[in-house]
């Protein structure tokens, strides 16, 4: 063995020890995990299997998504009973969140994807001072949110839903949580029909949502 037989030696094993490790960084991160520059996942490895999709039972009915806490907030929308002399159908504040998954193909594309959900927490209003419904708050005379008070789901799924323009609409109930587990698609009368005829975008309000304006 020559003199520098040793050092070749120590520098074959690094070698080795590098490629070892590159092999189990590439085994364990998988095209799902793929690290951005900030050691976030992308969006588009993120987007790349279907978990974020929705789901249904046995039955086919849809079941209760979860999670939308830390979906992308879009607005809520609020039509007070005051100023609709006590017949407003929806009385409480709407908020309204999309899957982020969804939220970036919307923002990239222009279009809602296939599996897209959007999902709306009621919540009520806090009781009134005035009859127009409004109070007085720290920050002035207003409407100020209360109580959650129901879950309204809306679901891309041009399969299930091509006879309400691939859309369909589910309620889990409009009271106090814990909400229904799962719910049935509702009829075209309760909410696609006022959709179709008033909605900006592929059967959403997104004119109300400035996070959706591109």
């Amino acid at each position: 063995m020559t003199n520098s037989s040793p050092k070749l030696a120590v520098r074959f094993a690094a070698i080795c020890a590098c490629s070892i490790a590159a092999a189990l960084i590439a085994s364990c991160g998988g095209k799902n995990s793929a690290p951005t520059a900030d050691g976030a996942v992308s969006a588009a490895a993120a987007g790349a299997h279907d978990d974020w999709k929705p789901k249904y039972s046995k039955e086919g009915e849809l079941l209760l998504p979860e999670g939308f806490e830390r979906w992308v907030y879009l607005g809520s929308p609020l039509t007070p009973q005051g100023l609709n002399n006590e017949q407003a159908p929806f009385p409480e504040f709407h908020n309204v969140y999309i899957q982020p998954e969804a939220y970036d193909a919307f923002l990239s594309a222009g279009a809602f994807p296939e599996g897209t959900i959007l999902f709306k927490e009621l919540q009520l209003t806090l009781e009134r001072q005035f009859p127009d419904g409004s109070r007085v708050e720290s920050s002035g005379r207003g409407y100020f949110p209360g109580e959650r008070h129901g879950v309204d789901v809306s679901v891309k799924d041009s399969a299930r839903c091509a006879e309400t323009n691939n859309w369909c609409y589910y309620n889990f109930g409009h009271h106090a949580p814990p909400y229904e587990e799962s719910a049935a698609a509702m009829p075209a009368e309760a909410c696609a029909a006022c959709h179709q005829a008033n909605a900006a975008t592929d059967m959403v309000f997104t004119q109300f949502y400035a996070r959706l304006k591109r």
